[in-house]
């Protein structure tokens, strides 16, 4: 039997990683262009269409079924990029229609978290489950809901945006311009944001993130001083996970999903987070839900996780 193959495109500010996926999920061949490169949307997505021909001949592939592209500020609906903020190209960036210049296939866009959620349906941990959640915690939160199978878009192609929901009202000031976004806590930029607030209030601390000049510090050198015991780290993963425990069992209250999968660099610090969110989810969740909710790590491999997921794209219906 002739194998299916996609092609799965993981738009960044900085990078765009392209990949050649088999129809099992594994991803045969990769790619990488400078985002931040290029001005000219016309001649940026010509480069990725030359990259994927080339993938496509040096694998012996012939044929493609589809295109999916995961993007920032992409709109299901139209395949449009609308007025990225972090892309050199500004504006509204028809992608089917650059790309059709190049390749006959199909092409399917959405936002990076929408991917996640689809490549975990596809080919992560939530194959055979129909109601689903996905948080991914970056730079930013962002989320994927899937009900009945499917992404939910909303009217405008924009729902799920959970990183946005206001968790502490009158609290930190987050880039869409309101205040106590769950992002502003629990994203990468929120755990670092916590450590600094706890290293300001405990100036008798001298554990391993007092040698680390603040305008170096980072999430990782938190959730690696958790991991090695380090009080003031656990500390911030105990508030972050608390956090993020509210937020989830608030989402179960409009979707009451199976599972909710959690993913992200953060997530890679492992139950110095998992456990306080889990504590936190249980105090939290409504007692119509108890025991009908899984948190999970997702099952997708992380150095491929967002090929995958714009891959899975062309799955969507």
């Amino acid at each position: 039997m002739t194998n299916i193959y996609s092609i799965g495109i993981d738009i960044g500010g900085t990078n765009t990683d392209i990949g050649l996926v088999s129809a099992d999920g594994y991803c045969v061949a990769r790619r990488n262009l400078p985002t931040a490169t290029y001005y000219d949307a016309s001649v940026y997505v010509a480069d990725i269409c030359a990259a994927i021909k080339e993938m496509m001949a040096e694998e012996l592939v012939k044929t493609i079924d589809g295109i999916g592209i995961a993007a920032p500020a992409g709109n299901y609906y139209t395949g449009c990029i609308e007025n990225a903020t972090n892309l050199n190209f500004k504006g509204i960036i028809d992608l089917p229609k650059l790309f059709a210049e190049h390749l006959d296939v199909p092409v399917t866009v959405s936002n990076d978290a929408n991917a996640a959620a689809y490549g975990e349906l596809v080919y992560g941990g939530a194959k055979g489950m129909k109601h689903f959640i996905t948080f991914t915690l970056g730079t930013g939160v962002g989320s994927g809901i899937v009900i009945d199978g499917k992404l939910v878009h909303g009217k405008t192609g924009n729902a799920g945006e959970l990183g946005h929901a206001i968790l502490i009202p009158s609290g930190r000031p987050c880039g869409c311009g309101r205040k106590g976004c769950l992002e502003t806590y629990t994203s990468a930029t929120g755990i670092r944001r916590t450590a600094l607030e706890l290293l300001e209030q405990h100036p008798e601390y001298d554990g391993v993130l007092s040698k680390v000049p603040q305008e170096e510090l980072t999430s990782k050198h938190v959730g690696d001083a958790a991991q090695a015991g380090d009080p003031l780290a656990l500390e911030v993963f105990e508030l972050t996970g608390n956090w993020l425990g509210i937020a989830l069992a608030n989402a179960v209250a409009f979707s009451s999903p199976e599972a909710i999968f959690l993913m992200g660099g953060p997530v890679k610090a492992g139950e110095v987070l998992m456990r306080p969110v889990r504590e936190s989810f249980k105090k939290h969740l409504c007692f119509v839900y108890d025991n009908s909710v899984e948190i999970l790590v997702s099952k997708l491999p992380g150095n491929e996780a967002a090929i995958l997921g714009a891959a899975a794209l062309t799955k969507a219906q």
